[in-house]
């Protein structure tokens, strides 16, 4: 069944551009994965706004310890102009939220990264760092608008001198009318590790009507994080799965167990698949 032919089908609901890993393990796996994107990430540091994200960026970098909340916010940080220069001071310690965003700053140059075995934000924020904060202490947040807004809140609230440093952000992907036609014409898995692009996906089907959307929430849903879980049940989906965690590996086991449940889509016998 190589390359997925045959394999059961799932859906991904990620940024334009986003999806390569996923769909690299899931075909590994075989397990036919269809990209659906409703956002792509633009850099913030462009244009007008160049210099103001820049000088952020530059004093959250500059901060003793620096949280990083997703890959995107690294590769964004580090194509800006000052990476580099602020980077050379060296000291201090980063935080990311999960290992795929450690593993962002290891290619971006960071020679370590912390990151917690439960990777949300809860798990980042019970990091011992960032646990036993002082009052006044400065930290960075290297981010995205309207992300991860529970660790901006709970670093304060813990007495922390924020940074905020906010890189790039989610914008509508214009077009994608026979791909969101595809997904409601059959009720293959959905995996979800972003809330914003969830709520963005069901404010698209809710303009085609009731049909459309009960179409939508009618499919296993499988998620991110518990967080992600009770935002999808706030919206309607019945069937929700919660992987072990964001990274692709854990969203493919759980994409598996789901389709395997769904009986339709031949999914037990790829459920056994190892994944490499």
């Amino acid at each position: 069944m190589a390359g997925g032919i045959g394999g059961p089908m799932a859906w991904a609901l990620r940024p334009a551009g986003e999806h390569a890993a996923l769909r690299r393990l899931a075909r590994a796996a075989g397990l036919r994965l269809r990209a659906l994107a409703v956002q792509r990430l633009v850099p913030l540091a462009r244009g007008p706004r160049r210099m103001a994200v820049e000088a952020a960026l530059g004093q959250a970098l500059a901060q003793p310890l620096r949280v990083f909340t997703s890959p995107a916010a690294v590769r964004f940080a580090a194509a800006s102009g000052i990476w580099a220069a602020a980077r050379a001071a060296g000291g201090g310690l980063d935080l990311a939220v999960g290992a795929g965003t450690a593993e962002a700053l290891r290619r971006a140059g960071v020679g370590e990264a912390l990151s917690p075995a439960r990777m949300d934000s809860e798990g980042l924020l019970a990091l011992p760092a960032l646990a036993g904060l002082r009052e006044g202490q400065g930290v960075g947040l290297v981010t995205a608008p309207g992300g991860r807004g529970l660790i901006a809140a709970a670093l304060r609230g813990r007495g922390a001198r924020l940074q905020l440093a906010e890189v790039y952000a989610r914008r509508p992907l214009p077009g994608g009318a026979r791909r969101l036609a595809a997904l409601l014409a059959r009720p293959a898995p959905l995996a979800a590790s972003s809330g914003e692009a969830l709520h963005a996906l069901h404010a698209l089907v809710v303009r085609r009507g009731e049909p459309a959307r009960q179409a939508l929430l009618a499919r296993p849903l499988v998620v991110s994080s518990a967080r992600l879980a009770a935002s999808a049940a706030a919206l309607g989906f019945a069937e929700i799965r919660q992987a072990t965690g964001p990274d692709p590996a854990a969203l493919v086991h759980a994409l598996l167990a789901a389709a395997a449940e769904a009986g339709p889509y031949n999914g037990r016998a790829a459920a056994s698949r190892a994944l490499p």
